[in-house]
């Protein structure tokens, strides 16, 4: 099969560079296509042009944006099958979590054009609070930031990159995209969407390059915002060196489920934690990575699921079955069974699992691991959960904060007030409810605390982290 060609896209612009970076099938290991690389001239132009287009940017009036947006939403739903396809090949992903995928794409820009024009434009202000300001009246109007850098990841390569971008053309915020180098290509068919809109010239730049070149998408003061999705290392790492820019970041997690003895054990309830851990071979940010279960239901709900996994295998993603598929690459992979080959050595229990074959780690569940442990305290960002075993709510609770992640958590109980004594002290950014913490719909804030970021994600919080508020003072 022939090498397919894709152009970057700069100042609005495709074009093809004398640097090439191949991509290959995560499945297969062939190479699939190669991309135009960007250097230093070609960033700089982007960066330029960019704050050139701030003021145009900035004049287009709601209708305008929502139009393109729909354009968008439009486009992608006509290339929903090419569209799954790169997913299942550039990513590794299963064909039914790319489906999912390219349908959450849709979605988000179908968000961000319904928030064009329902989001208030500015609102009123009382100043008259004291004698000296009794003859003042006072208007707020949300103003765009400027010009945002975006760096977009991996696991999601549609989706996130769509949660970067719509808001940014809903806000009226030009931008220069650095999608992850592993997976570029659904990066640059959106920019090749985009290109067909009525942007301004210069708006928006989709730029795959070296890291040693991407460095200035963080330090340049030219960028008043930096949004950063990927490892908690890498991201923290950014923002002090960011300088008086604005930085969101969504990093890494280590999601918890609680399971409480008030839960129905339904292959319902089996499935669906099963899917959070393992689908996507656990590349997910709100991945399952630690499974708590009440004393009284533990042994039940194992058996459950160590019989359930016993069915499943890592496959080819090209198959609608697969619900486990390749790690994005063999060094992931061995850094995985790395870690769970210390905790097998520290006295933890292979419940099932740790075969490792190059990038397919069929799906592991352990128990009994040391809380010392990189497979616990980490970001396993694969397919392995732990399993743990609690006796009092609150303990539990407890168990789930000592994390130095706080993303998401999922807790299943029938009893209201332990519902709200979950959200009032879980550390996390989001509880979930009766479902695992791998549960986001594209229109919630979706952000963590602690060493899972800063800042939410979501169409109207980003919009808003990507706008000022502009007062007006009069004197009556």
């Amino acid at each position: 099969m022939a090498v397919l060609e894709f152009p970057l896209y700069v100042a609005g612009k495709p074009v093809k560079t004398e640097q090439w970076l191949e991509v290959n099938n995560k499945f297969s290991h062939e190479v699939y296509a190669k991309v135009a690389l960007a250097d230093e001239k070609t960033l700089e132009k982007a960066i330029s042009s960019a704050v050139k287009a701030e003021k145009e940017m900035a004049a287009l009036k709601p209708f305008q944006k929502q139009k393109i947006l729909l354009h968008c939403v439009q486009r992608f739903q006509a290339l929903r099958e090419e569209l799954t396809e790169l997913l299942v090949i550039e990513g590794g992903k299963p064909k039914s979590a790319a489906s999912a995928e390219v349908e959450r794409l849709i979605n988000t820009f179908q968000i961000a054009a319904d928030a064009v024009t329902q989001l208030e434009d500015g609102r009123l202000m009382p100043l008259a609070v004291t004698p000296a300001a009794a003859a003042f009246r006072s208007m707020i109007q949300y103003v765009p930031i400027g010009a945002v850098s975006l760096i977009s990841p991996f696991n999601f390569p549609l989706n996130l990159t769509a949660h970067k971008i719509a808001p940014a053309i809903a806000a009226g915020c030009p931008f220069v995209l650095k999608p992850a180098s592993l997976t570029p290509i659904c990066a640059l068919k959106i920019a090749e969407v985009l290109a067909e809109t009525d942007l301004p010239k210069g708006a928006f730049s989709v730029l795959p390059c070296p890291r040693e070149h991407a460095d200035v998408l963080v330090t340049d003061d030219r960028f008043k915002l930096l949004s950063f999705t990927g490892s908690d290392v890498v991201g923290w790492d950014m923002k002090a060196r960011a300088g008086r820019k604005k930085v969101t970041l969504e990093l890494g997690g280590n999601a918890a489920v609680m399971i409480e003895p008030d839960t129905e054990i339904t292959d319902g309830l089996v499935d669906r934690i099963i899917g959070g851990a393992y689908g996507h071979a656990g590349q997910v940010c709100i991945s399952v990575q630690r499974i708590l279960i009440h004393a009284d239901i533990y042994t039940e709900l194992k058996k459950k699921l160590i019989a359930k996994l016993k069915k499943i295998k890592a496959d080819d993603p090209a198959l609608v079955s697969t619900l486990v598929g390749p790690m994005i690459k063999e060094t992931e992979a061995l850094r995985l069974k790395k870690w769970v080959d210390q905790a097998e050595k520290k006295g933890a229990k292979v419940l099932i699992g740790n075969t490792l074959k190059g990038v397919m780690f069929e799906p592991t569940l352990l128990e009994n691991v040391d809380e010392s442990l990189d497979i616990y305290q980490n970001e396993a960002f694969g397919p392995v959960a732990i399993l743990e075993k609690y006796k009092d709510f609150e303990k539990g609770i407890q168990i789930i904060n000592k994390s130095r992640f706080g993303l998401q958590a999922g807790i299943y109980t029938q009893n209201l007030s332990k519902m709200l004594y979950a959200w009032d002290h879980l550390h996390v950014g989001g509880v979930i409810i009766n479902d695992i913490p791998t549960f986001r719909v594209d229109n919630m804030p979706y952000g963590g605390v602690k060493d899972s970021g800063l800042g939410r994600e979501g169409i109207q919080s980003a919009i808003r982290d990507m706008q000022e508020e502009r007062l007006l003072a009069i004197k009556q």
